[in-house]
């Protein structure tokens, strides 16, 4: 409702992972769809066109496109958004992020994201509708203003406002104040909400996220001779009644990045249907009898995967393992983690840090309403782990509490579901920045409408 209006504002999280969009007041989005496009230069291909139908949105950047970070989708650049789209190959197309470090690096790519959610997957006019839209704890003022102009300059929409991830999560839990580790799948973030705000100074964020399990996985299974091979990459032929031959199928213009996108969507499955936390710290001794588990590739190859169940999760506590575990030299470690040092990105780890960085006041009250969300968090005895760790690390006298949801959607969606519950509020319909305020006091003014 707005405005007096029986009008459902559009709720949109835009994840590393997966872009979330539906209406408030909905139990679980209507739309999920890969938050990474495809993109085809047109002037690198030299005049080749892609020779495929388009199934999916697409969309043609202009030449004078501005504030481009990235490079590949300046010049005339076809973009295509979705899962469908992304499904299906194409010469030379490139899969591209926009967002680095969680912040919106490439503007032009975010747009044709959003422009995808609101006409082609929940075909409603923008115009007609106040918009809801999450945003990292880190997000700067630059950021939050250039959403505010694109949202009001180019979909025209009545009403804006942007909340924190963190404290979306924590309102789909009913808590006003709550510590919440968002395991997304780009980074995993740690932060303190207190009566409905985030505690900036305390928030603390690590780069291993369920894409980086994903890639170690991958590397793993490298380094046991098993290539995952990408859908595009082979067909099944019959025959004769129950004899099925896979036939190897050569893409030559397939770019790197396109086929690195496919393995990982299988690595990401296999890591979801087999993988789950130990229950105490990896050890290869106690882990190398342990008995295999089978999985089954698209191609019709049977995988067994042993100790990789238990040490690819690991990471999350012991970071060092991808180090000494995967059998990488420094060099290679480096280069595989983008040079960061994950010296102390435990989780529990982060917890502490995060904690101690809060007013004493408050430690307790955190130690005791822990959230754990996000894609990863759906990984099979990761909050007992985390609460047994937690309560070997934490002071005697704080009671440590971790709450997920037993509910798979709600865990991976509850950024969504809290945008969802905030704006359909009746007492939260006075929020909204407004269409006239922003053209009376500018797009700076969203910094006092959405703290």
């Amino acid at each position: 409702m707005y405005g007096g209006d029986e009008v459902s504002a559009i709720v949109i999280d835009l994840g590393s992972h997966t872009c979330k969009a539906g209406y408030a007041g909905e139990d679980a989005p209507k739309a999920v769809f890969p938050s990474v496009v495809g993109a085809i230069d047109q002037m690198d291909i030299n005049g080749h066109g892609d020779g495929e139908e388009n199934l999916g949105a697409a969309a043609e950047l202009p030449n004078n496109a501005k504030n481009l970070d990235s490079d590949k989708t300046k010049g005339k650049c076809k973009l295509y958004v979705g899962s469908q789209s992304l499904g299906y190959r194409r010469d030379y197309m490139e899969v591209l992020s926009p967002l680095k470090n969680g912040v919106v690096a490439d503007w032009n790519i975010v747009d044709n994201i959003w422009d995808h959610a609101l006409r082609d997957c929940l075909l409603v006019d923008p115009k007609e509708r106040p918009m809801l839209l999450s945003e990292p704890c880190n997000n700067t003022q630059e950021q939050r203003e250039r959403t505010a102009e694109l949202m009001f300059e180019k979909y025209k929409v009545p009403a804006l406002f942007l909340a924190k991830n963190a404290v979306l999560t924590s309102f789909a839990s009913g808590r006003a104040t709550s510590l919440v580790i968002d395991g997304g799948g780009g980074s995993t973030t740690v932060a303190p909400v207190l009566d409905g705000y985030v505690l900036q100074k305390a928030v603390t964020t690590s780069p291993i996220g369920g894409e980086f399990l994903t890639d170690c996985l991958m590397k793993s299974l490298e380094g046991k001779g098993i290539t995952i091979k990408p859908r595009y990459a082979f067909k099944k032929k019959e025959i004769r009644p129950g004899n099925i031959q896979t036939v190897n199928l050569d893409f030559p213009h397939t770019t790197e990045s396109y086929k690195l996108y496919s393995q990982r969507v299988i690595a990401s499955d296999i890591k979801e249907c087999v993988c789950r936390a130990p229950d105490s710290p990896y050890d290869e001794s106690s882990y190398s009898n342990i008995p295999m588990t089978s999985y089954e590739l698209p191609d019709g190859q049977i995988i067994e995967i042993g100790s990789d169940r238990f040490k690819i999760p690991d990471i999350l506590f012991n970071p060092s393992l991808v180090q000494h575990v995967l059998t990488i030299k420094y060099s290679e470690f480096r280069t595989f983690s983008c040079g960061h040092d994950f010296g102390s990105s435990s989780e529990y780890v982060q917890v502490i840090d995060s904690i101690n960085k809060c007013d004493v006041d408050i430690r307790r009250e955190l130690f005791g309403s822990i959230m754990l969300t996000g894609g990863t968090a759906s990984m099979q005895q990761l909050k007992e782990r985390i609460e047994k760790e937690l309560l070997e690390e934490s002071p005697q006298a704080a009671r440590v509490k971790v709450f997920a949801s037993g509910n798979a959607t709600e865990r991976r969606f509850s950024v969504w579901i809290g945008g969802s519950i905030l704006a359909s509020l009746g007492s939260f319909q006075q929020m909204w920045f407004s269409k006239s305020e922003y053209e009376e006091q500018g797009a700076s003014y969203i910094q006092r409408k959405c703290p």
